[in-house]
């Protein structure tokens, strides 16, 4: 079963955009990281807060690129639909904040790993369930 799922992921018929989808998360993943380390380093806010901000920005720049590109089949149009699918991936990606913040947190307060690597394992972490949520239901 899960030979059989993973062999779906490169050949499968959703093979494609799940690349393009983790293509757009590695981007967005590396601007999230240098907008962790900005905000923690050069400006003093700490890690969570710091968090919190750049990965709302990064949620607004993984729209932009997964409607025009990953999605583009079925991407959002005209002002009122791009609007309303902003809206559906906030809310789901704003429902894996907690998961990230979570998985951010005990890396860092409990196993002692730096923030910005304990980040990283959280975007990943939390990666699937965005796509899960967001092709369903953001362009579903």
């Amino acid at each position: 079963m899960i030979r059989s799922f993973l062999r779906s992921l490169v050949d499968g018929p959703f093979a494609s955009q799940m690349r393009r989808f983790v293509i757009v998360g590695a981007v967005a993943a590396g601007v999230q990281l240098v907008l962790l380390w900005a905000l923690v380093d050069s400006i003093g806010l700490h890690y969570l807060l710091g968090a919190v901000l750049a990965i709302e920005t990064t949620i607004i720049l993984s729209y932009v690129l997964n409607n025009a590109w990953t999605f583009r089949a079925s991407r959002n149009t005209g002002t009122a639909e791009y609007l309303v699918g902003l809206l559906k991936t906030n809310v789901v990606r704003g429902t894996a904040i907690p998961i990230q913040l979570g998985v951010l947190f005990g890396f860092v307060e409990w196993g002692n790993v730096p923030y910005l690597l304990a980040n990283g394992i959280a975007i990943v972490l939390s990666g699937v369930y965005r796509y899960v949520l967001d092709a369903r239901w953001t362009w579903g």
